[in-house]
């Protein structure tokens, strides 16, 4: 049997590049956008529904949105949508409004919608989600990505991979009052 001893500096270079890694996606993940200019990009957001109709930011006016950016073939998107769908319940007579924006394949997103039953709405977005996502100041454009919006309609806030539902409920008491 081989001497583990050989292995700890490989294990000690991996944990260190694991660690690099994490911390690069989280100082690059989320910076650089203004609240204003993130306002601007979400009131020029656009995006389509399960049945292909327009819909816009505008539709919730007056509500705080949690915008949830995923996908289908996002393992983190996929695990947390139940605590959005318990958010969503809890916090809906609020004014609260869980949105999920995928960007993926419509048939894909509503196959996994139905078979979740999601009791939000899932709208579709193309390649422009990723311009949309850095001007809101998801540098690393990756996925899931939460964005806060309060009652007026300005960015309060974004998080950057998977939220639990007590992570969530920190983050907008935190960001938009009541």
């Amino acid at each position: 049997m081989p001497s583990t001893r050989r292995w700890w500096p490989l294990l000690a270079i991996a944990a260190a590049i694991a660690i690099a890694a994490g911390i690069l996606v989280r100082q690059v993940g989320t910076q650089g956008a203004s609240p204003r200019e993130a306002t601007q990009a979400l009131a020029k957001a656009a995006f389509r529904d399960l049945k292909g109709a327009p819909v816009s930011l505008a539709d919730w006016k007056g509500q705080v949105v949690v915008l949830n950016f995923w996908a289908t073939w996002c393992p983190p998107c996929r695990e947390e949508m139940p605590a959005l769908m318990r958010y969503q319940q809890r916090y809906a007579p609020n004014g609260i409004q869980v949105v999920g924006i995928a960007l993926d394949e419509p048939d894909k997103v509503r196959a996994f919608g139905e078979e979740l039953k999601v009791n939000y709405p899932l709208l579709l977005g193309g390649t422009e989600l990723f311009k949309l996502m850095t001007q809101l100041g998801n540098r690393a454009g990756a996925l899931p990505f939460t964005v806060i919006v309060d009652r007026q309609g300005n960015f309060a806030a974004a998080h950057l991979g998977a939220l639990t539902e007590a992570q969530l409920e920190k983050l907008v008491a935190a960001k938009v009052p009541s």
